[in-house]
């Protein structure tokens, strides 16, 4: 007998843009076709929502979906591997069917320091916090070229052509910060942009000095007119 399922699958936050899915539209298609929610929370894990527990929690959401599936690095201390979370029913068919417990490999001793960072995270609510706040400060700061994302620490700084984003990031480098430039084929051709992360370690200082900055480098390359 041939089973079929229907899965809808997204991205909880896409990191390119920095914008956030509309999970709770997504929900609701799934429940009216009869479908399954996927959700990759790679940049999300950690320090989205009010206390870190990704897009579900941002929409006031959780345990609603299906299968969540994140890394074990970025706020879980930079480690590699990935995790799985979903019900009992589907933990126990993976432990059958997927690949990684197909053999007999141990897990590397790293992924404990993993399972430390979210116990921490667990028992500190109010971690994700000076993310966020210093999301919102670097926002209101912004510079006059187009600053994308939604509320979430990834924010593109979109200059359309490739070489001029490569030479912007050049030059903010020579500055002092690290922002990488992204163009065609990871973005669409007229989208070539950088892209900048905020995390709870920078201050104010850092994001005055950064919009300081990248007035600077808009008026040496004629970005702004």
């Amino acid at each position: 007998m041939i089973i079929c399922i229907r899965l809808i699958s997204t991205a909880g936050v896409f990191f390119m843009d920095g914008t956030i899915a509309p999970l709770p539209d997504i929900k609701c298609l799934a429940d009216k076709y009869n479908a399954l929610v996927f959700v990759d929370e790679c940049h999300a894990t950690g320090f989205f929502g009010r206390t870190g527990r990704e897009t579900e929690e941002y929409f006031n959401m959780i345990g609603t979906i299906d299968i969540i599936n994140s890394i074990l690095g970025k706020a879980l201390g930079g480690a590699a591997g990935e995790y799985t979370t979903g019900s009992k029913a589907l933990i126990d068919l993976l432990q059958q069917r997927s690949r990684p417990y197909l053999f007999s490999d141990t897990l590397p001793p790293f992924v404990k320091f993993s399972k430390s960072s979210i116990d921490l995270i667990e028992n500190n609510s109010s971690l994700p916090g000076p993310v966020a706040e210093n999301a919102n400060y670097f926002f209101e700061l912004k510079c006059k070229i187009l600053i994308l994302g939604d509320n979430h620490p990834i924010f593109p700084v979109m200059l359309g052509d490739a070489r001029l984003a490569s030479r912007f990031a050049d030059e903010m480098l020579k500055r002092g910060i690290y922002v990488i430039d992204f163009s065609y084929p990871v973005v669409r051709k007229d989208r070539a942009r950088i892209r900048v992360q905020i995390s709870a370690a920078h201050s104010k200082i850092d994001f005055q000095q950064c919009i300081q900055d990248f007035a600077e480098v808009e008026r040496q390359l004629e970005v702004i007119k």
